[in-house]
């Protein structure tokens, strides 16, 4: 597959800065892909598009305020820290920045000097692998130095943390937004709830790669970044004998869409903590996802190559150029797009 399939004119006012108030107020498109009928609804509507016997779910995961600024030792110059994987208690890889300044050896200190890191190596994706120290709970010190991680295309600060959490956010460790589950209020939740089969959580920590523009000409060629998923045994025998029974997986995110594939088998999920870089492209052969709540997504992404796996390219096409005739918005903050 070449890149420029995977290319498309975003016109930048339509990049969502902010999110939609209320949150489930943001618009919803409706593709079926076996017609590539395309309806335009709001999201609060989805209620309709749900099935009694679906079984729909989400990813709970919850970002970190992955993004601190320090300074140098020695020197005092300034550096930034995005915290990416957190490898162990004290140890994280992280991108660091201005990078040629941060070899193995430099300390980088935080606020009053209360939290401080090291830098032990380079990781093979440019990266450094940091290890932390602090005066109190390092998990604590971390939260009071950092600041919420918003994607590169957000241009304004936003108003308050829970702005880029799912309601449902419970388990800390992605460093970007699972944006699907963002329009969902708790009353919303309440009524797929009521009309579903049932709504389980899985875990899936979403990484800044999921960010990372596809450079080379052939998609195939991509090196995909990986991420870490847990899925509960109670939460994997329902999926399974859901998808045993014929009943509809409902993915709400691309990242929840890929752990469950990627926990996948002939007879449904398995349940356990593994890392996943499972790259879908077209021709993939889903054996769980029956549906997918998704965001609208960047050129040249990833993300954009799953929605094509899953819809099919030509109805994507289609109903991106709808969306952008019909002044959606895009990205993060954006509004959704439900595909059945």
């Amino acid at each position: 597959m070449h890149i420029s399939e995977l290319d498309y004119d975003l016109p930048s006012e339509l990049i969502a800065q902010e999110p939609a108030r209320p949150r489930d107020s943001s618009r919803l498109l409706v593709l079926d892909r076996a017609s590539g009928h395309i309806e335009h609804a709001c999201f609060r509507d989805l209620i309709q598009y749900l099935q009694s016997d679906d079984v729909v779910v989400l990813n709970d995961t919850r970002v970190i305020r992955a993004r601190l600024r320090g300074r140098r030792q020695p020197g005092g110059g300034k550096a930034e820290i995005l915290l990416l994987a957190q490898h162990s208690e004290s140890d994280w890889e992280a991108l660091v920045t201005p990078g040629r300044r941060m070899p193995p050896g430099r300390r980088i200190v935080f606020g009053d000097g209360s939290l401080c890191a090291e830098i032990l190596e380079r990781t093979p994706g440019g990266g450094r692998l940091l290890r932390f120290s602090s005066a109190g709970d390092l998990s604590t010190e971390i939260g009071h130095a950092g600041e919420m991680p918003t994607p590169p295309y957000i241009h304004r600060p936003i108003d308050q943390d829970e702005d880029y959490q799912t309601v449902y956010a419970s388990a800390p460790g992605a460093s970007a937004a699972p944006t699907a589950g963002l329009h969902f209020s708790p009353a919303i939740l309440d009524a797929v709830r009521t009309r579903v089969s049932a709504v389980l959580t899985i875990t899936l920590h979403v990484g800044l790669g999921t960010f990372r523009p596809i450079h080379t000409e052939r998609v195939e060629d991509h090196d995909m970044h990986a991420e870490s998923y847990s899925i509960s045994q109670d939460a994997a025998d329902t999926i399974s004998q859901a998808v045993a029974g014929g009943k509809r997986i409902v993915a709400v995110g691309t990242s929840t869409a890929r752990a469950l594939e990627a926990a996948s088998t002939e007879d449904g999920v398995i349940s356990g903590e593994a890392a996943t870089k499972l790259f879908i492209l077209p021709g993939y052969d889903f054996r769980i996802v029956g549906a997918l709540l998704t965001n609208f997504h960047l050129p040249r992404s990833t993300l954009l190559a799953l929605i094509y796996a899953f819809a099919g390219r030509d109805n994507v096409v289609r109903a991106y150029r709808d969306a952008i005739d019909q002044k959606y918005r895009f990205l993060s903050f954006g509004d959704a797009m439900f595909i059945t």
